[in-house]
């Protein structure tokens, strides 16, 4: 079966409250930035490098002690296709965003409203394991 990896990160930002950045991908659905691991590049670098391609954000703070790993199968050319991505979590003081032309959209949300936004189950499961590791504000 073919096989992809991608990485990806989940970023917030803090203010008033901690707000989580969604993008909204042509396909109709909202999730992480994230995208394929190219050759000679670790996960972080590939993560790092997505965003700034996705959302022209560049100055993510990793959190060291957050690294998650989702598996899943999709259909590309009718064939199915494994996919692993490994996500970190980084906090930006980026407030406006510069999305590529893979996405229509994005938005700032805190948890709850980031929570119901998002698409899949696996995207809400990293975006509670996220806002654990950070500690809740409330």
């Amino acid at each position: 079966m073919p096989e992809e990896r991608s990485s990806g990160m989940i970023v917030y930002r803090e203010g008033a409250q901690r707000l989580f950045l969604l993008l909204h991908y042509e396909e109709g659905h909202w999730d992480f930035p994230k995208g394929h691991i190219e050759k000679g590049e670790d996960e972080k670098t590939a993560a790092k490098r997505e965003l700034g391609e996705e959302t022209g954000i560049t100055d993510p703070e990793l959190v060291s002690r957050f690294k998650e790993r989702i598996e899943y199968y999709y259909m590309r050319d009718r064939k199915r296709m494994h996919k692993e991505v490994v996500f970190f979590l980084a906090r930006t003081k980026t407030e406006k965003v510069r999305l590529s032309d893979e996405h229509i959209g994005y938005v700032w949300l805190p948890y709850k409203k980031a929570l119901e936004r998002l698409t899949f189950k696996n995207a809400k499961e990293l975006l509670e394991k996220a806002e654990k590791a950070l500690g809740s504000r409330a």
